[in-house]
């Protein structure tokens, strides 16, 4: 496969940056997948994407699947195939999308992990004043607060958490804007954070959330001091930033049934995406009503 050829792929690559505001992180993704392609492609003798037919694109799909990869990593190169193939086609460069129905395997429905009310409590309760461990609190307490994925959190700047009205508003995937209500314990941690930022942060940022340097912080350092907590606090799972978007949902959904509020407040474009978390609510009810129904324990002989 020629230059020209990969040159198609670079030219979407960068549509993906530019017109559709996808992540570097989103942009790397789909590169890596689309590399897989083409070197099934050259593997196999075809040195046009044009070439490419529907008994192509299933042979890669088995092949992938014969050597391990997993039903869901498939689906992912083939979802990113499927939107390069449409790419082409709206460029006039191809008439048929190959992909459009190749199904990968079915993959088994993995459950969010989650934490319970008492590890999370344990998990917030930072000993320490200083401006690191203030900082750390209010991070944490924002986070389980509101649900917010871990770009969102690193993006937020001074003006976006709005402390009177207890709400904050947030930038999430594809530059989509929604405000989420935030509770009061993470109101009151970020709002001693406020006082004490200034003793960390350089004079003209704007980041809410800064490191040692003075900057906005990174991703990668909210991660690191999330395990290190997490171990302070003795817990016996590997914890990370997402699990308090987990451990919010899930504990919202068990007590309120909203599952449209729980969408609205992740940001979910798909309410099928917050259902997930509905398995997660009936696994809960189903092991209270093994532990206390008479009639649900098991029958000794």
């Amino acid at each position: 496969m020629d230059a020209t050829e990969w040159q198609l792929v670079e030219d979407f690559l960068n549509h993906l940056r530019v017109e559709r505001n996808l992540s570097p992180h989103t942009v790397t993704a789909y590169r890596r997948d689309l590399v897989c392609l083409r070197d099934y492609c050259v593997q196999n003798d075809i040195s046009r994407w044009g070439e490419l037919r529907v008994h192509n694109v299933r042979r890669y799909a088995a092949t992938r699947f014969a050597s391990g990869l997993s039903p869901r990593s498939i689906q992912r190169r083939l979802s990113g195939a499927r939107s390069f193939m449409g790419y082409l086609i709206r460029e006039g460069c191809l008439k048929n999308n190959p992909v459009a129905g190749v199904l990968a395997p079915k993959a088994p429905k993995r459950l969010p992990d989650a934490l319970d009310a008492d590890q999370m409590a344990s998990l917030l309760d930072i000993k320490g004043n200083g401006e690191v461990a203030v900082r750390d609190r209010a991070i944490m307490e924002l986070l389980y607060s509101s649900g917010l994925r871990l770009a969102e959190l690193v993006g937020l700047n001074l003006g976006d958490v709005e402390v009177g009205d207890g709400l904050v508003r947030v930038t999430g995937k594809g530059s989509k804007e929604r405000i989420v209500p935030v509770g009061k314990q993470a109101l009151t941690a970020i709002h001693v954070w406020q006082r004490l930022r200034a003793n960390m942060a350089d004079v003209e940022e704007q980041a809410l959330f800064v490191g040692r340097r003075g900057k906005r912080i990174s991703p990668r350092t909210i991660q690191a001091m999330v395990r290190r907590r997490a171990i302070e606090a003795g817990l016996p799972k590997r914890v990370y930033p997402h699990l308090f978007r987990h451990s919010f949902a899930t504990h919202v959904l068990e007590s309120s049934g909203d599952l449209r509020g729980v969408q609205e407040m992740l940001g979910h474009a798909d309410i099928s995406t917050t259902q997930v978390y509905t398995h997660l609510d009936f696994q809960h009810l189903a092991q209270t009503y093994d532990k206390a129904h008479p009639r649900a324990r098991t029958i000794k002989k």
